[in-house]
């Protein structure tokens, strides 16, 4: 999805033009890795616009970067403050995406981290569907991949790390190249684990099931647990454990939850129709419950909302 510039990006504590955010060929991130970095989403409300958990996604930044041994010279409250600042600045009352990333900068080369500057960045931006509206509606095809997700010791998947993204890019292009929208990553025993930037949820017999995240490699996604508590309120039952690929070939509904992606139904897998072949009934309460929820329209969220204005 193309880029929409818009005027300013927080970096480290100073607002300067979007064209002017620029960092050294040399900075230790570009080079190694070694970064972590969030997805947030801004909604549109009645009240203004709103960013959907924003301190739970701080929280997950600085403990990202903590497990990869960066000490992020920002508060929570400061980087919280930042981001709502980046919205109001960027006259984003519609709503937007938002990119905080925490980088090793310039000034020390080699694979020992331990001496380089740590920077910050906050970037807001306009974005729509991340798999498209057709795919919110419609539903999405996906594909197992040939690359299979991180084993937790050999990179640490409870981050949210910017080189373990590769893993996540390969199967992406994969699945692209072969005419799908979407991979799904098996873990090295063969579980399912997530796709490349969404979790998994499986409904089978009117029971939802999603990948375990220690087990099988997947993510803590704030939008996965969003969607547990919304289902669990829907009367749902959900359950956290193994799937397998099979269990994704039999399901009769299955969905795919993240920041970027929101809630999004799966249609096929493997050239196998999920269910009906089309957005599932649970699926659609949950979706538009989530929906509702993000842009003020249900009390009992409002806790997750942080407003930008006020």
């Amino acid at each position: 999805m193309p880029l929409s510039p818009t005027k300013k990006i927080w970096m480290d504590g100073n607002v300067v033009d979007w064209d002017d955010a620029k960092v050294h060929v040399l900075t230790h991130t570009l080079h190694y890795g070694t970064g972590a970095f969030e997805g947030i989403r801004a909604y549109q409300t009645p009240q203004g616009p709103a960013v959907f958990r924003l301190e739970e996604h701080i929280v997950r930044l600085i403990n990202s970067s903590k497990i990869l041994n960066i000490e992020v010279p920002f508060t929570v409250d400061e980087l919280c403050e930042a981001t709502k600042d980046m919205v109001r600045v960027n006259e984003m009352e519609a709503g937007c995406y938002i990119r905080p990333l925490v980088y090793l900068g310039y000034g020390e080369m080699g694979l020992n981290p331990l001496p380089c500057p740590v920077n910050v960045a906050i970037a807001v931006w306009p974005w729509g569907a991340y798999l498209g509206d057709e795919g919110l509606e419609r539903g999405v095809s996906c594909k197992i991949s040939s690359w299979v997700r991180h084993d937790p010791n050999a990179m640490p998947t409870a981050a949210k790390g910017v080189g373990m993204y590769v893993n996540s890019s390969l199967a992406k292009v994969e699945a692209l190249r072969g005419g799908y929208d979407e991979a799904i990553l098996l873990a090295g025993d063969g579980q399912v684990s997530e796709c490349t930037g969404e979790n998994l949820f499986v409904v089978r017999g009117g029971v939802i099931y999603t990948p375990h995240t220690s087990d099988a490699g997947a993510l803590e996604g704030i939008t996965r647990d969003t969607v547990t508590k919304i289902a669990a309120d829907l009367g749902y039952e959900v359950r956290e454990g193994t799937v397998l690929r099979t269990d994704l070939y039999v399901a009769d509904e299955v969905f795919l939850t993240g920041t970027a992606a929101e809630v999004v139904p799966v249609r096929a897998i493997d050239d196998r129709q999920v269910g009906e072949g089309r957005r599932g009934p649970i699926t659609t309460e949950i979706q538009r419950t989530y929906f509702a929820a993000v842009r003020g329209e249900l009390p009992q969220y409002e806790h997750w909302l942080d407003r930008v204005q006020g």
